[in-house]
């Protein structure tokens, strides 16, 4: 796991590389590396930064330069041992073990073919000096990321988007309709970006620039085909063992030569990963969180520590209780700082929080429960979008009256919150609605309406682009299965917008490694050849999941109350952060320059307060945004047209 940087045929290269580079010290903190040649009528300046995960001595450091490759490589590479054996039987002769020089020299070997055999999370830049050709690629799941900006015949490349910013100067523009999307979502899908001219290589995907200029893009991997293939094994009878291939999963994400530990939150997920790498590394070190007495008490928040204590110790596992009361106020600007763009879900203080326990504790490596969610339909959203169709079945009088009693009622007092009542009022507010607009709704912050009212009139059209393109999305795939529809959707769009975004971008500032079993290709093969009927049974998500972590996991842990990565966002809007919610929606530069509307905002907050509605998670985005606007816009000549 590394920082990645690099320039082609752009002006004053070698500075604006060291610059990139320099800007992403934090996510390689155990070396640097530099290369340049000549490419075409200008040069190609390729930069690092290193985590050394695997082969710490010097022949894994990169850029890596090799009979007339330069590689530069962010990830991990979980099958490089069977790829390395395939490769020495035809000739190669390695110098050192690490997975980079297995991919280098399945490039030699294989150019763009060798993607899809790759097996693992990635991003990287290679250059072969014979032909002068840049070629930039990004695993099939968009685990890792990488962002590029276009001038002309030049390019520029870099792990986070801030390194794009300070290497242009700031002077990139602000893109709204991105903004916009961050309203809807909380962060922002991976199809745009928050800066105009920067973009983000797809998931699955290649880039290639010549020294002519020319630029070449292809696809290796596609999600939606890999969901039709399961589907026709479903339709075959095929059942994959669940059970063996997360295992199987698991133990290669293991592969390390530095200590590994994972996450534990006392969930099924992060549970059943804890148990099976206990059995490959016994004694392994597992870290888990927890809040303020009084936060968690307001928050109604699951007491995850009790189940987190039960795992450890029946699997041996050496358990690190991190109980936090973080200082939000100074927390939440260096959070923006490190996401990168508008991320407003509170659960990446979390994952920094953790992360920064462990690299103290001299852990680089953490495993991940992120992705059985999307991927096994576990989360509430799923299940409520199918009883919504059971919903529309009632009688419209009775919907309307329940709906009418269900809106009286208070979300919060003064003394706790009410989780039931804000489920409730959730599940009303799109169960009446057609499939597409109900999952939307489901989980975004916003109607259309309430969206229109919030922004700058003139942004009507953006407004309705963003909903477009959510559908449009949804919908590009010929799956017959409503579940798996969802799983589609949320693998696509949820998981690399927000879940692994954030979990790169938090964890590496904390200069430490998050690997994701779950997110792995073989899993998610398997996943979607799992019917929707198997994956919700009655009101139990994730079904088949819990069925294989059954041979593991004790039936309490399985089968326990989903619990909530997150934090507890209620208590600290009405508490550390009132101020500042003030502040911003009175006299804010989002309010000021017109991209918000004050009136909106204040209606939120007033609602919120008196504990009729929960915009909690909705006025903490507006924060989030809030601090990220004026980072893009401060001082730095940045425009914001």
């Amino acid at each position: 796991m590394c920082g990645i940087a690099g320039t082609y045929r752009w002006p004053d290269g070698k500075v604006v590389t060291d610059r990139l580079t320099d800007t992403l010290a934090h996510r390689g903190p155990d070396g640097a590396g530099r290369y340049n040649h000549p490419a075409g009528d200008g040069e190609v300046h390729l930069g690092h930064r290193r985590l050394a995960i695997i082969d710490l001595s010097g022949t894994g450091a990169q850029p890596m330069v090799s009979g007339g490759l330069a590689l530069t490589y962010n990830g991990e590479l979980y099958n490089a041992p069977e790829l390395r054996a395939e490769l020495a039987a035809a000739g190669v002769r390695f110098r050192g073990t690490s997975d980079t020089e297995v991919v280098l020299e399945s490039w030699r070997r294989w150019g763009t073919d060798c993607l899809p055999r790759l097996r693992g999370m990635f991003a990287f830049g290679i250059f072969d000096e014979r032909t002068g050709e840049l070629v930039l690629a990004r695993d099939q799941l968009g685990i890792k990321p990488l962002f590029l900006l276009r001038r002309g015949g030049g390019l520029v490349f870099a792990s986070e988007l801030k390194a794009l910013a300070a290497a242009t100067g700031g002077l990139l523009e602000v893109d709204h309709a991105a903004l916009v999307a961050s309203l809807l979502y909380y962060w922002v899908p991976d199809s745009r970006c928050a800066f105009r001219e920067a973009e983000k290589l797809p998931p699955g995907s290649w880039l290639r620039i010549r020294p002519d200029g020319r630029v070449e893009r292809g696809r290796f991997w596609q999600l939606k085909d890999v969901a039709a293939e399961g589907r026709e094994r479903a339709r075959s009878g095929e059942r994959p063992d669940v059970a063996a291939i997360v295992e199987e999963s698991t133990r290669r994400h293991l592969l390390s030569d530095v200590p590994v530990a994972t996450f534990l939150s006392g969930g099924l997920d992060s549970s059943y990963l804890t148990a099976l790498a206990a059995r490959h590394q016994p004694g392994i070190s597992a870290y888990t969180i927890g809040f303020r007495a009084e936060d968690a008490k307001f928050e109604a928040m699951p007491d995850d520590l009790r189940y987190a204590r039960r795992v450890a110790e029946r699997f041996g596992v050496d358990l690190h209780e991190i109980e936090i009361a973080p200082n939000v106020l100074d927390l939440l600007p260096r959070m923006t700082y490190h996401l990168d763009e508008p991320i407003g879900d509170p659960a990446a203080i979390n994952t920094f929080l953790i992360c920064s326990a462990a690299r103290e504790a001299g852990v680089k490596v953490m495993l991940s429960g992120m992705g059985a969610d999307e991927l096994f339909a576990g989360y509430r959203k799923h299940l409520a979008n199918l009883l919504a169709l059971r919903y529309q079945r009632v009688p419209r009088p009775l919907r309307h009256g329940l709906s009418r009693a269900v809106d009286r009622l208070p979300v919060a007092t003064s003394r706790r919150g009410y989780r039931s009542v804000r489920f409730a009022k959730r599940f009303l507010s799109f169960a009446d609605l057609p499939e597409e607009t109900a999952f939307r709704r489901s989980y975004t912050m916003y109607d259309q309406d309430e969206l229109l009212a919030l922004v700058d009139p003139d942004l009507a059209g953006t407004v309705e682009d963003v909903l477009t393109e959510h559908a449009d999305i949804y919908r590009d795939n010929d799956l017959d299965d409503f579940v798996n529809r969802m799983c589609l959707g949320d693998a696509r769009m949820f998981l690399p917008g927000l879940n692994l975004a954030y979990t790169d971008r938090s964890s590496m500032a904390a200069s430490t490694e998050v690997r994701v079993p779950y997110v792995d290709v073989e899993v998610v093969k398997a996943a979607f050849a799992v019917p929707g009927d198997r994956k919700i049974v009655g009101r139990q998500g994730k079904a088949v999941l819990k069925e294989a972590a059954t041979s593991v996991l004790p039936r309490e842990i399985v089968y326990r109350p989903k619990g909530l990565f997150s934090a507890p966002l209620r208590a600290w809007m009405s508490r550390d952060l009132a101020p500042l919610v003030r502040e911003v929606v009175n006299d804010g530069l989002l309010v000021r320059s017109g991209f918000l509307r004050r009136d909106a905002l204040a209606r939120m907050v007033a609602e919120d307060a008196a504990g009729q509605r929960d915009f909690s998670k909705h006025l903490w985005h507006v924060l989030t945004l809030e601090y990220w606007y004026r980072d893009a816009t401060s001082g730095s000549g940045q425009s914001t047209r």
